[in-house]
This record gives structure tokens, C-alpha cells and sequence, in this order.
């Protein structure tokens, strides 16, 4: 018996020899210990950015990336590393990346990246590049150097832009968000950030999606609390929670370059519009109330007739086919027939003019709210029609149609 447990011991104690260079007996893995180095390169590059310190960005690895994003003012910048897969003296980290603008943004953005590393003669960790993760949505810095204009009411990021770009779309941005206060109320951050990439297939990057969702889209709104959100432009991606999240107004230059100075402002004003009312938007809010009531503030004060705001929806109705519904939420896709997107736009900004000339604009807005105090949409709009308007969906509906009719007929 103690020659069989002599036995035994040596073995364990043979084994824990044989498997040092990976596991130290009671220790831990190799593994862990250079996640552990990594995390503390990580938070090493990540004060750098936060001390605007390009030696000490340069010594942690790569400085690539430090150009492109130096002049972005960032409240918090760190990284969380979430797994490490090492070959040797190199290795693929995937982290978590959680940033805030200073001044515009009380909830972080969440992303996640990708970064190459590998070991230098010291043994030591060192970034070779920072990539969107897959599936992930790239930065503006990801596009090439951000250039930063601020407005009195704006924050202006663009890449591949001349200053004088900027500054007119701060100018715009700073006219928005005023208009807007007049019309909602100003229980919102009344500030926003623009991001104007170089072309349409920069903001399809900036939102992971394809360029052709985009084309002819000069703008959309994305609450980026998290990358739960999938990437989403739908306002209604925000929670309904009453925290300001970190809003993103992202240009296709090439659609916006298109529009007149009158139309450049009804954009920016209607997704302006989106940012104020993101706490009081969530999956209860139909599309034809949120991107309606936008509309609605956007073309408020401009003069604009039903017939020349909404031309594709009076040519329908001069034709006999007035819609039978409210237009749904799938209507609204941006891979929809240019004609029926158009037709679902005009058709909830001539819901929210309806409420606003029926029953007042001071109602439309605590419509709006009380919409989103439910969680659901099952039940929401019933219950915020009988509450604020003192009707029903079936009659709201036919009410609607009627003014279709008349203003557009």
C-alpha cells in the first residue's frame, strides 16, 4: 500500500511538472494571466484617449486609430474584455468598448470591437489593431479623422467634410432644436449630435446595414444605449424609461445634398424631434405617431399645404384610393417601395396634423405620452385616444380618412 501511494504522488506531482508552462498547480492558466495583461493594456490605451496622450497611445500599441478620433471630446472611454483566443505571441481579443461625449451624452454608448495583438521582444502585449466586432456597427473614427464643429445647441462630427459643411449643418441642428422645445416642451436634453460620414455607404457603416436600405434616406436617429439595439434606426429602438440615451443623428450626405435649405431644415428638425421624444418612445408607440408627429413639428411654422407636403398621398386619394388604415408599422421599412414609404410618412404626419387642428396641438403631444406611459403596444393607442382624445381607434381611423378627403381630394 505505501509503495502504491509512493507511486501516486510521484505521478501528480510528474503531471504538474509536465503541465507548468499552462497551469501552476493551485494557480492559474496562462490564459488568465495574459487576460489579465491584456485588460491592463486595455485600460492603459484607454486613458490615453481620456488624457488626449499620444505617446502614451503609441506605447501601448498601434497609434493608427489616435488620429481619427483625437479631436472627439470623450467624457469616459474604457474597454471590458469579454474573450482572448492565443496563439503563441498572438492573440484575438474581443472587448466591449463603453464611451460618452462630453457634454451630450448621460448613457454610454456600448459597442463591440475586435483587436489584434501581439508580444514584443520585452514579452510584453501591444495592440496591432482595433476593428467593429462582427455583426457590430463601425465609429465614425473607423471611417478616417473626425473633424468637430460646435454649435450653440449642437455637437457636429464629420469625416471627409470641409469645415464650412459642418458648420451649416451645426447651424440647422441649432434652428432644430428651439422649433422643437416650441412644439414638445423642454423636459429633454435640447442639445444633439450630428454625425456626417463622407458618403452613403459611411452612414450604412455607421448603422451595419447595407447602403441600399439608405439610398434616398437623408437622415435617421439611433438611440445607442447599447448594440442590443441591433444597429436599429427606429426611434422606437429607445426605452421608454426617462433617461436621456445617447442619440445619434446620422446624415446620408448624398441624399441631404440633394434637398433645398427648406428641406434640409424640416430633416434635421424631425429627427431633432426623434432625440426629444426617445423617453416617451418605446415598442407601445406605433410608427405613423412617432415618424408623424416628427413630420409634424418638422413642417410646423413652414406653410407648407397638405398637398405639397404630402404629394404621393394626394395622388392616391385624387385617384379614389384612400387607405383603409393607418399605415402599419412594416410600411415604414426602409427597403419598402419608395411610393408606399412615402405614402406611410404622409399618412401619420396627416394623422398627428389632424389631432393638432381637431383637438389642439397641446393634446397631440399628451397623446404622444400617453402612448408610451404603456409597455406594450397591445391596448397603448385605444387606451390614449379614450384618455386624451375622447374616441376610438375604429373612429379616429374613419375621422382620418374624411380629412384625407378634404385636404387632399
Amino acid at each position: 500500500m505505501a509503495g502504491r501511494r509512493h507511486a501516486s504522488g510521484s505521478a501528480v506531482v510528474a503531471l504538474c511538472l509536465l503541465l507548468v508552462s499552462l497551469v501552476a498547480c493551485g494557480g492559474r492558466s496562462a490564459t488568465d494571466t495574459a487576460g489579465a495583461e491584456v485588460q491592463r493594456l486595455l485600460d492603459r490605451r484607454a486613458e490615453a484617449v481620456l488624457r488626449h496622450d499620444e505617446p502614451a497611445y503609441a506605447a501601448t500599441g498601434t497609434r493608427a486609430s489616435y488620429a481619427n478620433l483625437r479631436a472627439v471630446p470623450f467624457a469616459d472611454w474604457s474597454y471590458r474584455l469579454t474573450r482572448l483566443h492565443r496563439s503563441g505571441d498572438t492573440a484575438t481579443a474581443d472587448a466591449e468598448l463603453r464611451y460618452r461625449v462630453t457634454g451630450y451624452d448621460k448613457a454610454p454608448v456600448t459597442v463591440g470591437r475586435t483587436l489584434t495583438l501581439s508580444t514584443g521582444a520585452d514579452g510584453k502585449w501591444y495592440v496591432d489593431s482595433d476593428r467593429p466586432a462582427k455583426q457590430s456597427a463601425q465609429q465614425l473614427w473607423d471611417q478616417g479623422a473626425v473633424s468637430v464643429v460646435r454649435g450653440r445647441r449642437s455637437l457636429v462630427l464629420g469625416v471627409g467634410q470641409s469645415g464650412e459643411t459642418l458648420h451649416g449643418y451645426a447651424d440647422l441642428a441649432d434652428r432644430a432644436v428651439p422649433a422643437v422645445s416650441d412644439a414638445w416642451g423642454t423636459d429633454w436634453s435640447r442639445h444633439v449630435v450630428v454625425l456626417v460620414p463622407k458618403s452613403l455607404e459611411g452612414m450604412a457603416g455607421l448603422l451595419g446595414s447595407p447602403a441600399a436600405n439608405y439610398r434616398g434616406i437623408a437622415a435617421v436617429t439611433m438611440g445607442e444605449v447599447s448594440e442590443a439595439k441591433g444597429g436599429s434606426p427606429r426611434p422606437e429602438a429607445g426605452g421608454g424609461s426617462g433617461q436621456a440615451p445617447a442619440d445619434r443623428i446620422i446624415v446620408n450626405p448624398d441624399a441631404y445634398g440633394m434637398l433645398g435649405s427648406p428641406g434640409r431644415q424640416v430633416v434635421l428638425t424631425h429627427e431633432t424631434t426623434h432625440v426629444a421624444t426617445r423617453a416617451h418612445t418605446n415598442p407601445a408607440t406605433p410608427l405613423w405617431l412617432s415618424e408623424g408627429y416628427a413630420d409634424w413639428v418638422g413642417y410646423r411654422g413652414t406653410g407648407r399645404t397638405a398637398a405639397q407636403a404630402a404629394p404621393e398621398l394626394q395622388r392616391a386619394v385624387s385617384e379614389g384610393h384612400v387607405p383603409a388604415a393607418l399605415p402599419a408599422d412594416r410600411d415604414f421599412g426602409f427597403t419598402t417601395d419608395a411610393a408606399r414609404l412615402a405614402q406611410a410618412y404622409e399618412g401619420g404626419w396627416m394623422a398627428c396634423r389632424l389631432i393638432a387642428d381637431h383637438f389642439g396641438e397641446v393634446r397631440l403631444g399628451e397623446f404622444y405620452r400617453a402612448v408610451g406611459t404603456h409597455d406594450k403596444r397591445a391596448g397603448a393607442v385605444e387606451d390614449a385616444m379614450k384618455k386624451v382624445l375622447g374616441t376610438t381607434p375604429e373612429k379616429f381611423t374613419e375621422q382620418w380618412r374624411e380629412y384625407l378627403r378634404a385636404q387632399l381630394g
